[in-house]
């Protein structure tokens, strides 16, 4: 299931600019613009990460962490123009887990929510099935129609996110970092080519014209099937 994120943010442009960048690589954004409307939201939905400004029109963002913080862990990110030693430390006083200072990087945002999406808890199905594909994540499995299929330890870890993350484009950036820059290595992109059109032999029925994992021209790739974990 893909990660939800509250980005609460008072800046229109700001706050559509980092929502779309945050889109692309593949997560879901609920956008709030105050601390009343980022309450709300939270009630409602199921967010893993909390992005927030601290100068806010009805409240101060160090506050909604601190609330956050008493009844839930949920990963929390400053994103402000308080950039003094004193205003970092205050934000991790009250339990933030990473501050960013504007101005920022949108690349350096998406790095940082990737980095602590890596922190959160995995549940693990017994099975994730998609058409005629089945994965077993405990024993590290997947079949095609009832056959085991030979992957390679890349190849089954490229397989496991895209079912993990089916219907959602994934960035050639996001499956760089979640696949191989787990381990600190540097790959270059024909690396990740090379692997999905192995994959992509493995699974399709024509891997010459795929039908499940598909190329988003300028985005990325997509798992184009319902997947259902069991």
């Amino acid at each position: 299931m893909t990660p939800e994120i509250l980005l609460l943010e008072d800046d229109d442009s700001l706050n559509l600019t980092a929502s779309l960048k945050l889109q692309k690589e593949g997560y879901t954004v609920h956008n709030a613009f105050s601390v009343q409307e980022a309450e709300k939201l939270y009630q409602s939905y199921n967010i893993s990460l909390i992005i927030c400004d601290i100068t806010l029109p009805d409240g101060n963002g160090l506050d909604f962490c601190a609330q956050i913080r008493r009844e839930s862990d949920v990963l929390f990110l400053f994103l402000t123009a308080l950039d003094t030693e004193e205003d970092m430390m205050a934000g991790y006083k009250k339990g933030a887990d990473d501050y960013i200072t504007k101005p920022f990087s949108l690349n350096v945002l998406v790095s940082k929510v990737n980095a602590l999406m890596k922190r959160l808890p995995k549940e693990i199905p017994d099975c994730i099935v998609s058409g005629d594909i089945t994965l077993y994540p405990e024993a590290k499995r997947a079949c095609k129609g009832g056959l085991t299929l030979a992957l390679t330890a890349r190849e089954y870890s490229l397989l496991c996110f895209f079912m993990e993350n089916p219907l959602h484009i994934l960035s050639r950036n996001q499956l760089l970092e979640s696949i191989w820059d787990i381990d600190g290595n540097f790959v270059d992109e024909n690396t990740l080519s090379v692997n999905i059109r192995r994959l992509r032999e493995k699974i399709e029925d024509d891997p010459s014209s795929p039908s499940i994992l598909k190329n988003v021209r300028g985005l990325g790739y997509i798992w184009e099937r319902n997947c259902e974990k069991r």
